[in-house]
């Protein structure tokens, strides 16, 4: 299932894709506008939804409603560092080593999970706005309660997918990460996801198994007002979703409607192409177009407004 979330008379819906560019409201015929209750009550709603008869339902264009984060309230949103190229090249772009501690365990922050945007304009504050930067990043929506989940089962836990842009001020970012602690103002302001959730079983085609968990292959892009600047394919993650849930979960509950991400992959920021020899460092700058597409789940498509 293609859950898209929108705004009717700054009332929050969400419903069903049906098309590329289609949808059903299921939240009227659900009677909840609560997208975390349908995540932790999914079975129940599923049934429901599969007893409609959907050629009495109508469909709503996509382009005639203000789409927005399909979970623009999260219950937490935790960001996780799973991608070694990404970690390696930018060390290394900086003249320093792989740091070993990355093969040891997979490590996360918290973000904002109030701060979280969909698609469309992004406002960004002047004071934040020195260095700014896109991440390419898949996410992961928890369906369930659970606790010190093994990798094993790790999967069976995931309700969903999105794409996620964790946006940033890399100017921030760098001064406050001397002091050891972080990252925080230099991230928490605005982190994109959409366009939509696409529950774990539209992935199976796309599934790689393995001993610790789930790999998919899905491949990633990010363009930037129009130009291809970032490729990788989710496949690349050297930690799976699973490790990285049985990580958090050690001794604390995980619940219905978490957002985790990957971290951003190869190539996937402008700190990164920024880092490497001979490049002409640019950040992001009012006006700009920041797009980033995933095979099956679409595109998230962001414009830059510094306020």
């Amino acid at each position: 299932m293609k859950i898209i979330s929108y705004t009717l008379n700054k009332e929050f819906r969400f419903g069903m894709m049906t098309s590329k560019s289609t949808f059903i409201d299921i939240s009227e015929i659900l009677k909840t506008d609560n997208i975390l209750d349908f995540i932790e009550n999914f079975s129940r709603y599923e049934n429901l939804i599969n007893s409609m008869n959907f050629n009495t339902l109508q469909e709503i264009k996509i382009d005639s409603v203000n789409i927005v984060s399909p979970i623009p309230n999260p219950t937490s949103l935790r960001d996780a560092y799973a991608f070694r190229q990404h970690v390696e090249t930018s060390r290394k772009n900086r003249g320093l080593n792989m740091i070993d501690a990355f093969d040891r365990f997979p490590v996360y922050y918290y973000s904002n999970h109030k701060s979280v945007k969909g698609p469309g304009l992004v406002r960004v504050e002047e004071s934040l706005s020195e260095m700014l930067d896109y991440e390419l990043e898949i996410a992961v929506i928890i369906g369930k309660k659970g606790i010190n989940i093994s990798a094993q089962e790790a999967d069976k836990y995931i309700f969903g997918f999105t794409i996620m842009n964790d946006f940033s001020s890399r100017k921030i970012q760098r001064d406050e990460m001397k002091l050891n602690l972080g990252p925080a103002k230099g991230k928490d302001f605005a982190t994109s996801l959409g366009p939509i959730i696409l529950t774990s079983d539209e992935l199976l085609d796309r599934v790689i198994p393995t001993k610790n968990g789930n790999h998919y292959d899905i491949d990633l892009r990010a363009e930037l007002n129009g130009k291809i600047i970032s490729r990788d394919n989710l496949k690349n993650m050297s930690w799976t979703f699973a490790q990285i849930i049985e990580r958090i979960s050690n001794g604390t509950h995980i619940y219905p409607g978490e957002v985790i991400g990957s971290g951003t992959c190869a190539t996937g920021c402008l700190y990164e192409l920024n880092s490497n020899p001979g490049s002409k460092p640019y950040w992001l700058q009012d006006g700009d177009d920041i797009s980033i597409t995933a095979q099956k789940i679409g595109s998230l498509n962001n414009k830059i407004k510094i306020i």
